[in-house]
């Protein structure tokens, strides 16, 4: 594998706005995997697969950067900003973690 690029990319918040549902993905070179996650302030987060799960290693790393942007939403909140991003991109090339 030559990287990856990880997405997230909000479908909705959830009424009391202490949650958002997002599309993610993992794309490489050679496949795309995608899934569905509930992020919850504070860092909870339930990730699902749509189809075939990719590689644990990317799995984990996507999973880790939806855990970030959900304990960031606190935060953000109390400083008046927006705490659900509409969009979250990461890329990790080789020899990045």
């Amino acid at each position: 594998m030559e990287g990856a690029r990880f997405l997230l990319e909000r479908q909705s918040i959830e009424e009391d706005g202490r949650a958002a549902r997002y599309r993610a993905a993992v794309y490489t070179p050679d496949a795309v995997f995608e899934y569905t996650a509930l992020l919850r302030v504070g860092g909870e987060v339930e990730m699902a697969a749509v189809g075939v799960e990719a590689p644990r290693e990317l799995q984990d790393k996507l999973l880790a950067h939806a855990r970030q942007a959900a304990r960031a939403a606190e935060r953000k909140a109390a400083e008046e900003l927006p705490p659900w991003p509409y969009r979250v991109t990461r890329w990790r090339g080789p020899g990045r973690g």
